[in-house]
C-alpha cells in the first residue's frame, strides 16, 4: 500500500460552515461526477468524515478532519490511483480552496 495523500486546506469559516461547504461540496461532486467516482461511503461523527470512494475499478479510504481553521484530507490510495497523486492532490487543493472560500 503506498503513503497516504494529504491535503491540508485552512479556511477562516469557522467549523460548522466549513462542514456545512464540505457536505454542499460532496452532493456537488456526487452529481457532476458520478459517472466516473462512486461514494460507496460517507460517514460524519461530529466534524470528521470517513469515507470510501471507487474510480477506475479501484477504491480508496479516506478521512476528513474539520477544525476551526483548516480542513484535513487524508486519503488511502490503492497503487493504481496512487501514480496519479501529484496531480490529485494539486486538484484538491484547488478545489477545496474554492469550496472553502469566504463568500
Amino acid at each position: 500500500m503506498s503513503k497516504p495523500l494529504v491535503v491540508s486546506l485552512p479556511h477562516q469559516l469557522g467549523r460548522t460552515e466549513a462542514v456545512r461547504r464540505l457536505k454542499d461540496g460532496i452532493q456537488w461532486a456526487r452529481e457532476k461526477y458520478g459517472g466516473i467516482v462512486s461514494i460507496q461511503q460517507e460517514e460524519w461523527a461530529g466534524d470528521q468524515l470517513t469515507f470510501r470512494v471507487g474510480a477506475l475499478g479501484q477504491a480508496a479510504n479516506g478521512l476528513i478532519d474539520v477544525s476551526d481553521n483548516d480542513v484535513t484530507l487524508t486519503v488511502q490510495l490503492p497503487w493504481l490511483l496512487a501514480k496519479f497523486a501529484e496531480k490529485a492532490q494539486a486538484a484538491l487543493q484547488k478545489q477545496g480552496h474554492l469550496l472553502l472560500e469566504k463568500k
